[in-house]
């Protein structure tokens, strides 16, 4: 993967599948050169009184509108134990994203690989790309996406996995272009299919900023949830001051998650965000269910202490009108100087979802 791959914008936007004329690009179709662009991450959230199958139907929905809205790439993440996400086996989910889609990237945002064998990982992705050529991304994070005893129970016999998240990486790579060293063990072993596919580290410290520029691969940063305190600042400045050129990057390429959402105004965006924040606010106290809806969330009685937490949420979101969002977007990429977007919107219904993303799509493309 070079540069110019990861930085080409499609012209996917410019029709719809029914062959609607002028669905706006949300990244210009090439004309906004200087311009992050913008990408979906999706969980796969499932609200109350939805079923896993409707969760999964609305991510197809949701993939299949941001093709038609010309967004980059479409990821989706492994999380475990959480009544709220669906996207447990990322592998399986872009499968069949990709299989009602023809040309967006779809991708992991990502794949917890301690909970993995690498060649696993290799062989279900090279598996994808085979399937799907020039359309996969593997996103690789060191966290379990799950608490402490699903963590246990998807690494039981792997302690310290994720003290060896390097050498999995370095493992990963090698299975995937079937490159071992001859002295290496693993030399005499052949995935099938040996497919290449571009890997991106994410991260929400550090660590993965030091490891992306070491690698020389692009990183994203978690600036969606772990962004407060200036900490996307220190890990993207991390990342440019280490970053070795390789033969993916001939520079750094970063990255950041952002929870966006957009609606008619600004009090109706506010009132459909209410129930993602909600949901975060459940999670971090270990109080696991669906993503509770819009009116739950306005009459919930928040103590002080999670009023707190909401405030510190807010510090990192960027809610309101198609117009404001779009402003709100092209004004943080511009002062983390990042070369993409991943946008994830946490709502309860797919409809808020939707507008969202094409609200946001014609408010940007209309933007000088």
């Amino acid at each position: 993967m070079t540069t110019s791959e990861l930085t080409t914008v499609g012209t996917a936007g410019s029709g719809s599948a029914d062959g609607t004329i002028g669905t706006p690009d949300v990244n210009g179709g090439g004309a906004h050169r200087g311009r992050a662009v913008l990408s979906v991450l999706d969980l796969a959230g499932v609200g109350v009184g939805q079923s896993l199958g409707d969760a999964l139907a609305a991510t197809t929905a949701l993939a299949v509108r941001a093709e038609e809205l010309g967004y980059r790439r479409f990821w989706v993440a492994e999380h475990h134990g959480m009544p709220a996400v669906a996207s447990s086996a990322p592998a399986v989910l872009i499968a069949h994203l990709a299989a009602n889609t023809t040309s967006i990237r779809l991708g992991s945002g990502g794949v917890m690989l301690p909970n993995h064998a690498p060649m696993a990982v290799a062989e279900q992705f090279g598996t994808l790309a085979a399937l799907y050529p020039d359309r996969i991304d593997l996103g690789l994070g060191r966290a379990p996406g799950s608490d402490q005893l699903a963590a246990f129970a998807l690494r039981r016999g792997r302690e310290g996995a994720n003290d060896d998240f390097e050498t999995q990486v370095d493992e990963l790579q090698h299975f995937l272009h079937a490159d071992f060293p001859s002295e290496h063990p693993f030399s005499r072993i052949r995935t099938t299919p040996v497919s290449p596919v571009p890997l991106y580290i994410l991260g929400s410290s550090d660590y993965g900023a030091r490891l992306a520029a070491k690698l020389g691969l692009p990183y994203a940063f978690a600036h969606h949830f772990a962004g407060a305190g200036g900490n996307t600042g220190a890990a993207l400045d991390l990342y440019r001051s280490l970053f070795r050129p390789s033969a993916t990057l001939a520079e750094p390429y970063p990255m950041i998650g952002v929870t966006a959402l957009a609606a008619a105004t600004e009090e109706e965006a506010r009132f459909e965000a209410g129930a993602g924040a909600l949901s975060m606010v459940l999670l971090r106290s270990g109080r696991l269910q669906e993503i509770p809806t819009p009116e739950q969330a306005a009459d919930y009685p928040y103590s002080p202490a999670e009023r707190d937490v909401l405030r510190a949420m807010g510090r990192t979101e960027i809610i309101g009108d198609a117009a404001q969002v779009a402003q709100g977007l092209d004004e943080l990429a511009e002062h983390y100087g990042v070369s993409e977007m991943l946008i994830s919107t946490r709502a309860h219904g797919t409809p808020a979802k939707l507008r969202s993303m094409e609200l946001i799509a014609g408010a940007r493309a209309a933007r000088p």
